[in-house]
Protein backbone atom coordinates (compact mmCIF):
# COMPACT_ATOMS: atom_id res chain seq x y z
CA UNK A 1 0.00 0.00 0.00
CA UNK A 2 1.22 3.49 -0.86
CA UNK A 3 0.04 6.66 0.79
CA UNK A 4 0.35 9.92 -1.10
CA UNK A 5 0.14 13.34 0.52
CA UNK A 6 -0.01 16.48 -1.59
CA UNK A 7 0.99 19.91 -0.34
CA UNK A 8 1.78 23.36 -1.64
CA UNK A 9 -1.55 24.39 -3.09
CA UNK A 10 -2.97 27.83 -2.54
CA UNK A 11 -4.13 31.08 -4.08
CA UNK A 12 -2.00 32.78 -6.72
CA UNK A 13 -2.58 35.57 -9.19
CA UNK A 14 -2.72 34.92 -12.92
CA UNK A 15 0.77 34.87 -14.37
CA UNK A 16 2.27 33.69 -11.12
CA UNK A 17 3.98 30.45 -10.14
CA UNK A 18 3.34 27.72 -7.63
CA UNK A 19 4.92 24.37 -6.82
CA UNK A 20 2.90 21.48 -5.49
CA UNK A 21 4.55 18.44 -3.94
CA UNK A 22 3.51 14.87 -3.31
CA UNK A 23 5.22 12.76 -0.66
CA UNK A 24 4.90 8.99 -0.96
CA UNK A 25 5.20 6.38 1.75
CA UNK A 26 7.08 3.10 1.44
CA UNK A 27 10.27 1.90 -0.20
CA UNK A 28 9.12 1.41 -3.78
CA UNK A 29 8.70 5.03 -4.88
CA UNK A 30 11.71 4.87 -7.18
CA UNK A 31 10.08 2.05 -9.18
CA UNK A 32 6.74 3.76 -9.72
CA UNK A 33 5.59 6.01 -12.52
CA UNK A 34 3.95 9.10 -11.05
CA UNK A 35 1.30 11.42 -12.38
CA UNK A 36 -0.54 14.63 -11.65
CA UNK A 37 -4.21 15.08 -12.46
CA UNK A 38 -6.66 17.86 -11.72
CA UNK A 39 -10.39 18.14 -11.30
CA UNK A 40 -12.93 20.91 -11.29
CA UNK A 41 -16.28 20.22 -9.58
CA UNK A 42 -18.74 18.75 -12.04
CA UNK A 43 -16.07 17.77 -14.55
CA UNK A 44 -14.03 14.63 -15.09
CA UNK A 45 -10.55 14.30 -13.68
CA UNK A 46 -8.05 15.60 -16.21
CA UNK A 47 -4.50 14.45 -16.90
CA UNK A 48 -1.83 17.10 -16.30
CA UNK A 49 1.62 15.47 -16.33
CA UNK A 50 3.41 12.19 -15.70
CA UNK A 51 6.95 10.92 -15.18
CA UNK A 52 8.39 7.44 -15.63
CA UNK A 53 10.70 5.77 -13.17
CA UNK A 54 13.59 4.13 -15.02
CA UNK A 55 14.69 6.22 -17.95
CA UNK A 56 13.18 9.58 -17.17
CA UNK A 57 10.36 10.32 -19.54
CA UNK A 58 7.85 13.08 -19.02
CA UNK A 59 4.48 13.66 -20.67
CA UNK A 60 2.28 16.74 -20.46
CA UNK A 61 -1.23 17.69 -21.39
CA UNK A 62 -1.26 20.15 -24.26
CA UNK A 63 -2.92 22.74 -22.02
CA UNK A 64 0.08 22.88 -19.68
CA UNK A 65 3.05 22.27 -22.00
CA UNK A 66 5.80 24.88 -21.72
CA UNK A 67 4.25 26.12 -18.44
CA UNK A 68 4.35 23.14 -16.06
CA UNK A 69 7.27 20.88 -15.16
CA UNK A 70 7.04 17.53 -13.41
CA UNK A 71 10.06 16.18 -11.57
CA UNK A 72 10.89 13.62 -8.92
CA UNK A 73 13.39 13.22 -6.09
CA UNK A 74 13.69 9.52 -5.30
CA UNK A 75 15.83 10.21 -2.24
CA UNK A 76 12.92 12.17 -0.76
CA UNK A 77 10.13 9.96 -2.12
CA UNK A 78 8.61 13.08 -3.60
CA UNK A 79 7.24 14.18 -6.96
CA UNK A 80 6.80 17.85 -7.80
CA UNK A 81 4.75 19.89 -10.19
CA UNK A 82 6.20 23.32 -10.87
CA UNK A 83 3.53 25.55 -12.38
CA UNK A 84 4.28 28.88 -14.00
CA UNK A 85 2.39 31.41 -16.10
CA UNK A 86 -0.71 30.25 -14.29
CA UNK A 87 -4.12 31.00 -15.74
CA UNK A 88 -7.54 31.13 -14.07
CA UNK A 89 -8.47 27.97 -16.00
CA UNK A 90 -5.73 26.12 -14.09
CA UNK A 91 -7.89 26.42 -10.98
CA UNK A 92 -8.69 22.93 -9.73
CA UNK A 93 -7.95 20.33 -7.11
CA UNK A 94 -4.64 18.74 -8.04
CA UNK A 95 -4.17 15.04 -7.34
CA UNK A 96 -1.01 13.00 -7.24
CA UNK A 97 -1.12 9.39 -8.43
CA UNK A 98 1.24 6.41 -8.31
CA UNK A 99 1.29 3.41 -10.63
CA UNK A 100 2.01 -0.12 -9.52
CA UNK A 101 5.67 -0.78 -8.79
CA UNK A 102 7.90 -1.87 -11.70
CA UNK A 103 5.35 -1.05 -14.40
CA UNK A 104 5.84 1.61 -17.09
CA UNK A 105 9.64 1.55 -16.84
CA UNK A 106 10.25 3.96 -19.65
CA UNK A 107 6.83 5.44 -20.19
CA UNK A 108 4.69 7.96 -18.37
CA UNK A 109 1.03 6.97 -18.63
CA UNK A 110 -1.64 9.62 -19.03
CA UNK A 111 -4.76 7.55 -18.35
CA UNK A 112 -6.15 7.66 -14.84
CA UNK A 113 -6.84 3.92 -14.84
CA UNK A 114 -3.09 3.26 -15.16
CA UNK A 115 -2.65 4.51 -11.61
CA UNK A 116 -3.32 2.45 -8.51
CA UNK A 117 -2.91 4.98 -5.71
CA UNK A 118 -4.18 8.51 -5.28
CA UNK A 119 -3.64 11.34 -2.86
CA UNK A 120 -6.36 13.43 -1.26
CA UNK A 121 -5.71 16.44 -3.47
CA UNK A 122 -4.60 20.03 -2.95
CA UNK A 123 -6.55 23.09 -4.08
CA UNK A 124 -4.94 25.49 -6.52
CA UNK A 125 -6.82 28.71 -7.19
CA UNK A 126 -5.66 31.23 -9.78
CA UNK A 127 -7.26 34.65 -9.56
CA UNK A 128 -7.65 36.89 -12.59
Amino acid sequence: QVQLVESGGGLVQAGGSLRVSCAASGRTFSTRAMGWFRQVPGLEREFVAAISWRIVTTVYADSVKERFTISRDNAKNTVYLQMSSLKPEDTAVYYCAAAEALRYQNSAPSAANNYAYWGQGTQVTVSS
